[in-house]
């Protein structure tokens, strides 16, 4: 069993700052990638951004340059620092692992910016 549990989310306005956390517990494959994926009212979920175990990472063209995803790989835990943020940025923020070709989800925490 692989739980994921996310904090952070919240309200912000505009141009202002969130650091979502998510912590991984179980059984979790040394080699795995986590990220973040998000969900806009009515749009679909879409990624916005991974990093693996070995830190490589990936981002949305829409986060570029103002998310920035890290990751404690000894503890299973990743974050992302969420900067410039944008109205169009509201949603609820899911954490993820890929493990052993598995996919695992969190319960996701709603991020809203005010504008």
């Amino acid at each position: 069993q692989v739980q994921l549990v996310e904090s952070g989310g919240g309200l912000v306005q505009a141009g202002g700052s969130l650091r979502l956390s998510c912590a991984a517990s179980g059984s979790i494959f040394s080699t795995n990638r986590m990220g973040w994926y998000r969900q806009a009212p009515g749009k679909q979920r879409e990624l916005a951004a991974t990093i693996t175990s070995s830190g490589s990472t990936n981002y949305a063209d829409s986060v570029k340059g103002r998310f920035t995803i890290s990751r404690d790989t000894t503890m299973n835990t990743v974050f992302l620092q969420m900067n410039s943020l944008k109205s169009e940025d509201t949603a609820v923020y899911y954490c993820n692992v890929n493990t052993a070709g598995r996919l695992y989800w969190g319960q996701g925490t709603q991020v809203t910016v005010s504008s």
